[in-house]
């Protein structure tokens, strides 16, 4: 059976981390704590957990960097690992270990397995109603952009096999923060990837303060916009294609 890596990105986490390692580490899965030089010590805890506990690892990095960077580089590191499966996990408690076995369970069937808040059965709890619109005004939007066919293409509990990872090729994949997700799914389904939405429950976080800013929805609105713009030559191309191969498929038409 593939070994499964959870990597956690983290920056001034320490009140949400120590319970969150504890669940995860209930599951048959490995941690890897990615962790942006916290201020708060974060990093510290993720160290004494790792000296008592072989499943958890720690990478430790300079300075805040974005949450692009932080998965990549855990990926990159797992993958030389030598990991099957790798997740991505938040690490202000919002994605519940408890249902990574949702996730898992479509790995043998999937490249991609996405934790999605908005197929049935899926929720949120304790989110404002701005965030709930952002999130599905953004998944709406880069859906039509992009030629998406998935519901939920922002969230961010997803796993991945090792083989996806590498069609996908990490090394092309540059933006940061709320745009990240939608670039890798973006980048998945190009490469022709079998992606499963799972339904979660998403809670919003007790403890800490959300790393979302005007910035980062700025910066993937227009990243979405420019990708949309220029892979859309591709997908009419792609449209015609398909049209085509059907009228060829169906015969001319009788004529009486």
């Amino acid at each position: 059976m593939s070994r499964t890596l959870v990597i956690i990105p983290t920056f001034n986490e320490a009140e949400n981390l120590p319970g969150l390692l504890q669940r995860v580490r209930t599951q048959d899965v490995e941690v890897l704590v990615v962790d942006d030089n916290s201020p708060d010590g974060t990093g510290i805890l993720a160290d004494g957990f790792a000296t008592k506990d072989p499943g958890v690892h720690v990478l430790h990095r300079a300075r805040k960097e974005g949450l692009g960077t932080a998965y990549r580089e855990g990926f990159a590191w797992g993958l030389a690992q030598g990991f099957g499966v790798l997740v991505e996990l938040d690490g202000d408690g919002s994605h519940q270990p408890e249902q990574l076995g949702r996730l898992l369970d479509r790995m043998p069937f999937a490249d991609v397995a996405i934790g999605s808040r908005w197929v049935r059965v899926g929720a949120v709890m304790n989110w404002p109603l701005r965030r709930v619109l952002l999130s599905r005004v953004g998944s709406l939007y880069a859906r039509v952009a992009l030629g998406l066919p998935f519901r939920d293409v922002t969230g961010g509990y997803r796993a991945y096999s090792a083989s996806a990872l590498r069609r996908i090729g990490l090394d092309t994949i540059t933006s940061q923060g709320y745009c990240f997700q939608i670039d890798m799914l973006w980048h998945a389904h190009r490469a022709g990837l079998r992606i499963d939405e799972v339904p979660i429950t998403f809670v919003e976080r007790e403890f800490g303060v959300s790393k979302m800013s005007s910035r980062i929805v700025c910066e993937a609105i227009l990243n979405v916009t420019v990708w949309g713009l220029t892979g859309l030559p591709q997908r009419i191309r792609s449209a015609l294609s398909a049209t085509g191969s059907l009228r060829h498929d169906r015969g001319p038409a009788h004529v009486s």
